[in-house]
């Protein structure tokens, strides 16, 4: 895997299908890894400006898997997880919504990944 790494741009992987979606929770519930979902829509401004401040979290915290939902392209997610604004953030642990956050607040985002990433190496350890 390791030599896969350097051909990939971007951590952020975007979600394209509820198959795929269902594919990416269930396997993070069973490595135990954390989620970041960044609900957006193209036509939403403060969505789209949160991309690259997204990635650039994804590049800080490696072990949290970061997901993006287009919710015009997978109405059917967006309607699961209760999204009713964008940009909209869910931090996920298990298959369940620990965390989420409306708006396009960088440093509230960052503060909150940083505590969700923290509780889960309190319990790991």
């Amino acid at each position: 895997m390791e030599g896969q790494d350097q051909h990939i741009k971007t951590r952020v992987v975007k979600v394209d299908s509820v198959e795929s979606w269902d594919f990416y929770l269930t396997q993070a519930k069973n490595q135990g890894c954390p989620i970041l979902v960044h609900f957006t829509a193209s036509w939403c401004m403060p969505s789209v400006a949160m991309n690259p401040y997204v990635e650039e979290l994804a590049s800080n915290y490696p072990n949290v898997l970061f997901l993006t939902v287009d919710v015009d392209e997978l109405k059917e997610v967006a309607r699961r997880m209760e999204i009713k604004a964008m940009p909209t953030f869910v931090l996920m642990r298990n298959g369940e919504i620990v965390d989420k956050l409306v708006g396009a607040n960088p440093e509230e985002i960052r503060k909150r990944v940083d505590s969700f990433v923290q509780s889960i190496h309190v319990h790991v350890a």
